[in-house]
């Protein structure tokens, strides 16, 4: 049986730091919720919920009702909010009985709720999402009065707080961010005039915990600065935040090529002269993106090396004219740290032309993971 050469590693310990530096930047009085949806970024959902409660975190965010399932099944027992709601009668029957916390957007899912309360006792505990101008799921701002009004009539649903999202937070131009908050704050204060308390309200993703502490309200949802991301890459971090995933690679072969040698699929790159190139073991296949081609960096032998030619489904040929001592069976790093030198999730996602979060997700859940 040969060996896979890939391999993930998920650093629990800068996990547990980032969240440090989250609570650093919110204070002691504002509630954290954990975003561990789309199996936690590409880095476990078990493992990085489990480790989130571990450390203090006040409660997890998923996207819908089976990743909550998981966590429960998983041993966490932490107050777990389904951020994309539910809708049938099952998935009402699974939030009572899991004690979990859907975000409701219509009222035909709260009167549903609300009848499999009467049905097996009980009060749920929801939050209701308005739509400031994401223009995604949500009440809209201008119609949350009516809605709130109908929800209060459903006395087995405990309205703990009102959630919206942030659209532009990440962009150097506040103003949109500005007329957002604005919006929640007035649909937080039509909710209290109809005699709701509303301890909990939440609007902050990461680019709302760093650039805009208005936003912060009684929650924030960290999601990929948890990751040790950005949530773009002209957003600045006010926090030290350290990467939690690592792909490592292997050199399966250094070659020497001619010039005007072509390297790889469709001869996109050809030698200028003679160069060392070192072939490496993992591709698109293992997450990294085509777009890396001629355009991304890896880690070789402590240096960064460019990638030549087009990235292949299991291969991809870097350039390491001038490196010594490379030789097959070395390690190479397309993500994470080697010697003195880092690639980063944003590093990788400039060059692609797309974001961390999508290169998190893709690399997590094409190889096997080991954590630290």
């Amino acid at each position: 049986m040969i060996a896979n050469p890939n391999s993930v590693i998920i650093d629990l310990a800068a996990l547990v730091a980032n969240l440090r530096q989250v609570r650093n930047l919110v204070g002691r009085n504002t509630r954290i919720m954990g975003v561990v949806k789309a199996d936690a970024y590409g880095h476990g959902l078990l493992e990085i919920g489990r480790a989130l409660e571990t450390n203090g975190i006040d409660c997890l965010g998923v996207a819908y009702l089976h990743e909550a399932l998981a966590l429960r099944e998983g041993g966490v027992r932490l107050p777990v909010v389904i951020l994309c709601g539910i809708r049938t009668r099952e998935e009402s029957r699974q939030v009572l009985e899991k004690g979990l916390i859907p975000v409701l957007f219509d009222l035909s899912a709260a009167e549903v709720l609300s009848q499999e309360c009467r049905t097996y006792g009980g009060k749920a505990r929801v939050h209701l999402k308005v739509d400031t101008g994401m223009g995604r799921l949500g009440i809209a701002d201008t119609d949350i009065g009516l809605f709130l009004q109908r929800a209060i009539s459903f006395k087995n649903l405990e309205i703990e707080g009102l959630t919206t999202h942030l659209a532009t937070a990440d962009e150097p131009d506040a103003q949109f961010t500005e007329d957002q908050m604005k919006r929640f704050e007035a649909a937080i204060a039509t909710g209290r005039s109809l005699g709701l308390n509303l301890p909990i309200n939440h609007m902050a993703n990461s680019a709302g915990i760093m650039r805009h502490q208005r936003t912060h309200f009684e929650m924030v949802r960290p999601g990929i600065m948890l990751y040790g991301g950005r949530p773009s890459p002209g957003v600045v971090s006010p926090a030290s935040l350290a990467p939690v995933m690592h792909l490592k690679a292997r050199v399966l072969q250094v070659r020497d090529l001619p010039d005007k040698t072509p390297v790889s699929y469709g001869r996109t790159y050809q030698t200028e002269g003679p160069r060392r190139v070192a072939v490496l073991s993992a591709g698109y296949a293992d997450g990294l993106p085509r777009a890396l081609s001629n355009r991304g960096k890896v880690l070789v032998g402590g240096q960064k090396a460019d990638i030549v030619g087009t990235v292949c489904m299991n291969l991809t040929v870097c350039d390491i004219t001038g490196y010594n001592g490379v030789r097959p069976g070395d390690e190479a790093v397309f993500l994470g740290s080697q010697g003195g030198e880092c690639i980063t999730g944003d590093d990788i996602a400039r060059d692609a032309g797309t974001i961390s979060y999508e290169i998190f997700c893709a690399i997590g859940r094409k190889n096997i993971r080991t954590y630290l």
